[in-house]
């Protein structure tokens, strides 16, 4: 008589009867192979775009679920026109991901492969224009830098550190009453710190660590702290949160994988990013409540090969402003 993953195995195809095989042997507390089991059905299925990685809420576990829902808000997934790299099999894919919200016209300005000494003309430029930066990013130790004139800054000041965020000169500003608006980090190390005035932010705290600070996180949400701003080095999270960042309610989406349906179920739910950050291993998406309701709740992303310069411009003629970019995992 035989058992019932043997039975279950007389009537299917041979990569079924591996991937059965494989779970069976499994040990209790062993973590599966994810990326092994999905490559015994490449041969079947073929690439999905339908067929997309979430986390349940409370686990950092990988479910597939077929079939892709549209909420209200809107989400397109696009590649630049370029040559694509070949991948070796086992190693990650990285892609530009960018967020973009609906806002009332205004003027936004984006630099991107910028180095360390081009950085300072770049800014003093769009100050001199009313511009305040609003987010950065970092590939291949180059910077990405967003400036645009609906921050509600009034003052600004940065910092080029070979430390990943550099903690005195940190606390220095905040005792001049500015706060951490958008941080970035290479693979080398070194980090961009803005802080800024004009901010709603009452308090700040921050926490770097070799993994997604979960537990830190947590805490500091039971004591009134929100995300509201992420990056990393390497390996290496940065984590900022702050009181009175006007917010209701925050979750977090840290996946292997590009998380979309656990985006599209938390923008149904009049969740909307805002933070993200990536490494080469993992993804990790903020979304929030905002207190007060946008008018335009309309967000949208794009995981781009090359920085969306093209695209962004697109975006603009629609109304549609980037909010948020970074560098890293989305594909396995």
């Amino acid at each position: 008589m035989a058992t019932a993953p043997e039975a279950l195995c007389c009537f299917c195809p041979q990569p079924f009867k591996q991937f059965v095989e494989y779970v069976v042997n499994l040990k209790f507390d062993e973590e599966p192979n994810y990326a092994k089991c999905i490559s015994l059905f490449d041969g079947i299925v073929g690439p999905n775009p339908d067929i997309r990685p979430i986390n349940t809420d409370g686990a950092q576990k990988l479910i597939y679920q077929v079939g892709q829902k549209r909420g209200r808000l809107m989400m397109e997934e696009e590649e630049d026109d370029q040559p694509k790299k070949k991948i070796r099999v086992g190693m990650p894919a990285t892609q530009w991901i960018s967020v973009y919200n609906a806002r009332r016209p205004m003027k936004q300005r984006y630099h991107y492969n910028v180095a360390d000494m081009r950085l300072a003309q770049h800014i003093e430029k769009g100050n001199e224009d009313g511009l305040f930066i609003s987010c950065v990013a970092s590939c291949s130790n180059l910077w990405a830098l967003i400036m645009d004139a609906g921050t509600g800054f009034t003052a600004q000041v940065y910092e080029l550190s070979a430390n990943f965020l550099h903690k005195e000169w940190i606390m220095e500003q905040w005792e001049k009453n500015y706060y951490i608006s958008a941080l970035a980090g290479t693979n080398s190390g070194s980090s961009l710190v803005v802080m800024s005035k004009g901010s709603a932010y009452a308090q700040q705290s921050y926490k770097v660590s070799e993994s997604f600070p979960f537990k830190w996180i947590n805490k500091k949400w039971r004591e009134g702290f929100y995300i509201t701003a992420m990056a990393t080095a390497g390996n290496r999270w940065a984590v900022v949160m702050s009181r009175n960042a006007g917010f209701s309610e925050q979750v977090v989406e840290l996946d292997f994988l590009y998380p979309s349906e656990g985006i599209h179920r938390r923008w149904d739910r009049g969740f909307r990013i805002t933070a993200t950050a990536a490494t080469w291993d993992q993804a990790a998406f903020v979304l929030s409540v905002p207190r007060r309701k946008p008018m335009d709740e309309t967000q949208e992303t794009l995981r781009t090969s090359a920085f969306p310069s093209q695209h962004v411009k697109e975006k603009w003629a629609k109304n549609l402003y980037i909010a948020s970019v970074c560098y890293g995992r989305t594909v396995s």
